[in-house]
């Protein structure tokens, strides 16, 4: 199916400048489609590097639509005014706060209940910071890591994760085996078991699936395909992950 460009308010959110303007900019740009059969929506985030049109979203966002899931991918502020560097996290949790309210306005327009699920995830800088704005508050039904970007590549003792004991909401890291972002695999595969331990026997999960010979962008080396299909390919976990976990 077919996304529709849509645009996100800033200027509600109370980080909000006097002008009404959030990293500069008072909306952000975004992307909308919901099946007639939507059960769930999927707020979904770009990387660093990219945008929200970029063939690996797209495609994974049409696979999560064909299972039944409405989505949203919006673009951060810095993507909207042309910016290299990504913005600051107050500015990228701010943008996710607005992002999930329109999301969830957008189901309940559409005849949606109040207890539909409303999961967020985001290709590494974009999982990083919702998974930051849900420790900060945001409530969401859960949250899915498209390549958590666990520390810098080579740079294992900076490790970016003393938020996430914060978040109460499922998790569910998909992750490259050949990845520098979490090189050691070990580092993940531990971070989990702590995420697991803390929560105990009736906390909510924490999933972690590892995807053997893949880089940072799922890419294998000697399988060439595009970025739509390997996006794509990620989908049916993350929805399964969703459908287990709904509330």
């Amino acid at each position: 199916m077919s996304d529709e460009a849509v645009r996100i308010r800033l200027d509600d959110d109370p980080s909000a400048d006097a002008a009404g303007t959030v990293g500069g900019v008072s909306s952000v740009g975004a992307l909308y489609a919901r099946p007639a059969d939507a059960w769930a929506t999927l707020v979904i985030a770009h990387g660093a590097g990219t945008g929200m049109e970029h063939p690996f979203l797209g495609g994974f966002a049409s696979e999560v639509q064909a299972l039944g899931v409405a989505t949203l991918r919006f673009d951060f502020p810095y993507r909207e005014v042309g910016r290299r560097f990504p913005d600051r996290p107050p500015v990228a949790i701010a943008t996710w706060r607005a992002a999930a309210a329109d999301a969830r306005a957008r189901a309940a327009a559409s005849g949606a209940g109040s207890g539909e699920p409303l999961w967020v995830s985001g290709k590494s800088f974009g999982g990083r910071m919702a998974s930051m704005a849900v420790a900060d508050g945001l409530p969401v039904s859960g949250l899915a890591f498209l390549g958590y970007p666990l520390h810098p590549p080579g740079r294992p003792e900076k490790a970016r994760d003393e938020h996430l004991p914060d978040v109460a909401a499922p998790m569910l890291f998909l992750q490259g085996r050949n990845d520098p972002f979490a090189a050691p695999n070990e580092q993940l595969d531990e971070l989990v078991a702590r995420l697991r331990a803390e929560r105990g026997p009736g906390g909510s999960a924490v999933e972690l699936e590892w995807i053997e010979n893949a880089n940072h962008s799922f890419e294998v080396k000697g399988r060439k395909r595009p970025a739509a299909e390997i996006g794509a390919s990620l989908a049916a976990s993350v929805v399964a992950v969703m459908r287990a976990n709904p509330t």
